[in-house]
């Protein structure tokens, strides 16, 4: 009965996307034409995502895609066609539809009044139009203006600031989406999938400002050419390098400087762009640490270098080549112990990637990738060598297809296959003259795969569909060694697999749906149902991502996660689309998720006889108001929501409130344009304070003080709240020069509010005396910080 019942729910999510797929080739006589091309920025060339196409008067239109391209088919007739980016001048022409035409579309950018200020680069009624929910789409210029941490502009902290995204901690650039964990954000660039996002143990991300053209997030109802991940889909673009001219921007920080050079290789054919940051607190702190200290030669330092490369071999043809390089640095030294250690972590990616033209209708891309994440501890005390690794290694081909048959139909499909390399915790040493390798977590390989078609269905002008369907698959494959142990954990046999042989394979169909109706042209209804597999998983002991954490395939032991997301929304704009509100339901549930066991302590098992297995869910409520023009921008989102989870094997099966629950967060964001030369903006945030587990009782056994524990996160930490200002400085050049600068005055913290980090017991006194007292103390990372930065552009 529960077979039949899937079934059928499954059939009934994929009936629009197979109907929508035999209206898309309608019967019709009448001669039709196409109309394809880019959209393009005219002082620098780049393509520009998600520009809209409009048929003024027939309520027909298109957007650009990821690389700039559109194509929209119609009857032969003279047509009024606008084409728009926020943040451009809108471009109106006669257009006369009596052959194919392909013509590349430039748009030129608005220049800054005080009477209009652009927020976002999207479609203006995109929020109320589109039929995908839970999308939104950041500009790098909003992201820079607001108020940062140590001077440092952060992507992921800007985003911790909209509704249905949960912040990880204090200062951390980890983010939890809908009550998921932060394993479960599927994060790219350029392609690649970035498996930490992390500088400074989190505390910043690695994703440079300078270097990154779009930022997309979509929380709910993904599409099907995304999957692998439960909760959230982020999508950052880099810059392609300016076709037209060299251009150098950069900035000088407190704790880090930037430099970005891009331009033509050959104008209007090929072009650059390479964009590097590195932060020098290991050289400002280094004269202040004397010779005679016993933490002389200890530091740290981080740096990104982006790079990207693009060329265009002809109308149909062209070829990106991009990469990144990150690492983290943490040098320790203790002289007086004889004690030296030495902890690198960091990411590496590589993206081919080649556009084709097939036809006036039919864009394909093909990408090949390659990412590389490692973590490596190196200490050293007297004769003893010990290190310890850990990491992932990708190897990922796709191919994607964009086919536009009419303008009531955009199809997508196409296929992605992935080599995973896992390796957990390998440990090795050395002491004197001798090498020892103790009983390692051996490396772990699978293959992952997945195809997917997606239809996105104008039906009528108040009904759209957009309809998904993909497969995908995990095998893991040999070498692999599977082990019979007996109660006290010791090798009783063993099953060996060869090279390539199938060791477990996972695999099923994730259905995505979601419907849009139009009450009028600035009011919608929406809902969304998706189901996503996730076979590839992060372990964490703590309450935040860090370097440390296990990245895990799905094994023998360990099944992939799977969720399945409800949410519906209104959406309304009010004054011509000056003002955006929302408000959006959603319900969702995760089986399979995983944590480490009661009384877990670190060791050099494998870590997945470490875990125990259970089920989630969480729903809540998200409210937002944006305000998009005018001197006086921002917007207020508030979230209320749940988050549970429930395992046989913790807290005696009765079910808990997750360590990423939050009942109330709120984000006020506003930013305000007081003439040519200022511009101020400011940040205020509030969340319930996160769930955690305390000691409840402390007593004696044979002489130690032992410690008896609540239930899991019974308790909570005290609300998070903050208040940041930032004032931006340009001053204004009465006649055009080649240098540009800004200088950036920015206060994190304002009031000083000591957020709690984490909680800690302080032992004092003695027992045998009787004065022995036990006080919890709470620790907090950052006070009132301020920062300036200055920014320059030539």
């Amino acid at each position: 009965m529960h077979k039949n019942r899937n079934k059928n729910h499954l059939f009934f999510a994929f009936f629009p996307l197979l109907l929508g797929i035999l209206m898309s080739f309608p019967a019709s006589a009448q001669q039709k034409f196409t109309f394809s091309g880019y959209v393009k920025d005219s002082l620098s060339g780049e393509n520009l995502i998600g520009a809209s196409v409009a048929i003024n008067g027939k309520g027909k239109g298109v957007n650009s895609n990821t690389y700039g391209f559109f194509s929209i088919t119609l009857p032969r007739d003279r047509y009024d066609i606008t084409i728009s980016y926020t943040g451009y001048e809108t471009l109106r022409f006669t257009l006369e539809l009596d052959r194919d035409v392909q013509r590349n579309q430039v748009l030129s950018p608005k220049i800054t009044t005080n009477e209009e200020v652009v927020v976002y680069a999207k479609r203006k009624d995109g929020n109320v139009r589109n039929a995908q929910m839970g999308k939104i789409d950041l500009s790098i210029s909003q992201v820079k203006s607001l108020p940062v941490l140590f001077g440092e502009v952060d992507i992921l902290k800007t985003l911790q600031l909209l509704p249905g995204v949960r912040n990880a901690g204090e200062g951390n650039a980890g983010f939890y989406v809908r009550g998921g964990g932060p394993d479960q954000n599927l994060i790219m660039l350029d392609d690649a999938v970035v498996y930490n996002t992390g500088h400074l143990f989190g505390f910043f991300s690695i994703f440079n400002s300078d270097a990154i053209k779009n930022v997309s997030l979509i929380k709910g109802g993904m599409p099907a050419q995304y999957g692998g991940r439960l909760s959230s889909v982020l999508d950052i673009a880099m810059k392609d390098g300016n076709l037209k001219k060299i251009e150098v921007e950069g900035g000088i920080g407190l704790i880090a400087s930037r430099l970005s050079i891009q331009g033509p290789i050959k104008k209007d054919k090929a072009s650059f762009i390479v964009s590097a940051r590195r932060t020098y607190i290991d050289a400002l702190v280094k004269p202040f640490v004397p010779k005679s200290s016993s933490f002389y030669g200890s530091g740290y330092y981080f740096y990104d270098l982006n790079t990207k490369v693009n060329y265009k071999f002809s109308d149909k043809d062209r070829l990106y080549l991009s990469g990144y390089f990150g690492r983290d640095v943490f040098d320790f030294n203790n002289n007086q112990r004889a004690f030296s250690a030495n902890i690198p972590w960091g990411n590496a990616t590589a993206t081919v990637r080649w556009n084709h033209l097939f036809h006036k209708k039919l864009f394909s891309n093909t990408t090949l990738v390659f990412n590389d994440y490692n973590f490596a501890f190196n200490a050293v005390q007297n004769n003893l060598a010990f290190n310890v690794s850990s990491g992932i290694k990708d190897l990922t081909a796709k191919f994607d297809m964009d086919y536009y048959p009419n303008p009531q139909h955009k199809m997508r499909w196409g296929l992605q296959y992935t080599y995973h390399t896992f390796k957990p915790n390998l440990v090795s040493g050395r002491t004197d003259s001798i090498d020892f390798t103790p009983n390692n977590a051996q490396k772990k390989y699978a293959n992952e795969v997945g195809l997917y078609l997606q239809d996105d269905w104008e039906v009528s002008d108040k009904f759209q569909v957009s309809a998904g369907l993909r497969y995908s698959g995990f095998t893991q494959v040999g070498p692999f060694t599977q082990y019979e142990r007996d109660q006290n954990g010791n090798k009783l046999d063993s099953i060996v697999y060869g090279s390539g042989k199938k060791v477990q394979q996972y695999g099923g169909l994730e259905p995505r749906l979601t419907m849009r109706f139009s009450i009028n042209d600035a009011t919608s209804i929406k809902a969304s149902v998706t189901r996503n597999y996730q076979y590839i998983h992060l372990v964490s002991n703590a309450g935040s991502t860090l370097p440390t954490d296990l990245w895990v395939p799905s094994t023998l032991r360990v099944r992939p996660q799977l969720s399945w997301q409800y949410a519906a929304g209104f959406f309304k704009n009010l004054k011509d689309n000056k003002y955006e509100t929302s408000v959006e339901l959603y319900y969702k549930q995760m089986q399979n998720q995983i944590e480490y066991r009661e009384g877990y302590t670190p060791s050099l098992k494998d870590p997945e006889e470490e875990f125990v297995f259970g089920n989630g869910w969480s729903y809540g409520a998200e409210f937002f108001v944006r305000k998009n023009t005018g001197r006086f921008t921002g917007w207020v989102g508030y979230t209320l929501s749940w988050t549970w989870r429930k395992f046989p094997d913790l807290n005696n099966n009765e079910k808990y409130k997750a360590r990423y629950d939050r009942r109330h967060d709120i984000s006020v964001v506003g930013t305000y344009e007081l003439n040519k030369k200022w511009k101020l903006s400011g940040v205020f945030v509030y969340g319930t304070g996160s769930a955690t587990t305390l000691p409840e009782r402390f007593y004696f056994i044979s002489g130690v003080l032992t410690q008896e524990y609540s239930r899991i996160n019974q308790y909570r930490l005290e609300p998070y709240h903050r208040l940041d200002l930032s004032a931006i400085y340009t001053p204004v050049q009465k006649k055009p020069r080649k240098v540009k600068s800004s200088w950036v005055f920015s206060i994190y913290n304002v009031y000083s509010r000591l957020n709690p980090y984490f909680i800690y017991y302080d032992q004092t006194g003695s027992a045998n005396e009787g004065t022995l007292k036990v006080e919890a103390k709470q620790v907090s990372l950052f006070p009132i910080i301020p920062s300036v930065t200055w920014n320059f552009k030539f």
